[in-house]
């Protein structure tokens, strides 16, 4: 029951913040693999759940302002996303603003719900295991400074 606890703890902490799930899990004593596991699917499922709901308040939005506008706002944002994209987003947006934020904010640029889940993902594998081997790394330091 303990560990069901600690996995589940974990796997709610990925959903709002990969970077605090992480090394939860490793403080926690989990292992790294079942640390991993939970921690992306965390995230995968608050992402999944932001394009649930993120559809719906964009389709919103759209109606009420002209597109156009808010690109002339925003305009150094749309430079980037015309640059990188969704897959610019899908890898760097785990690790910079959080899944979810990532999320929201390519939903709000027009990208296609599928593509954004995608790319999104991967992002999350991708420093998911970065930082597993970090704190692994980082674990194994303070326990050779122990010795």
């Amino acid at each position: 029951m303990e560990q069901a606890i600690k996995l589940l703890t974990v796997f709610g902490l990925g959903a709002v913040e990969l970077w605090a799930a992480v090394p939860a899990g490793l403080a926690l004593g989990l292992h790294p693999v079942a640390t991993g596991i939970a921690a992306a699917g965390g995230a995968v499922a608050g992402i999944l759940a932001v394009v649930f709901l993120g559809e719906q308040v964009r389709a919103r939005l759209f109606k009420r302002r002209d597109p156009a506008v808010a690109r002339g706002r925003y305009q150094r944002l749309h430079r980037i996303w015309d640059r990188y994209g969704v897959v610019g987003l899908g890898l760097l947006a785990p690790l910079l603003t959080g899944a979810p934020l990532g999320t929201v904010l390519g939903l709000f640029l027009g990208a296609s719900a599928g593509r954004l889940v995608l790319w999104m993902g991967s992002g999350i594998v991708l420093w998911t295991v970065l930082l597993i081997l970090a704190g692994l790394l980082g674990l194994a330091g303070i326990n050779t400074l122990k010795h």
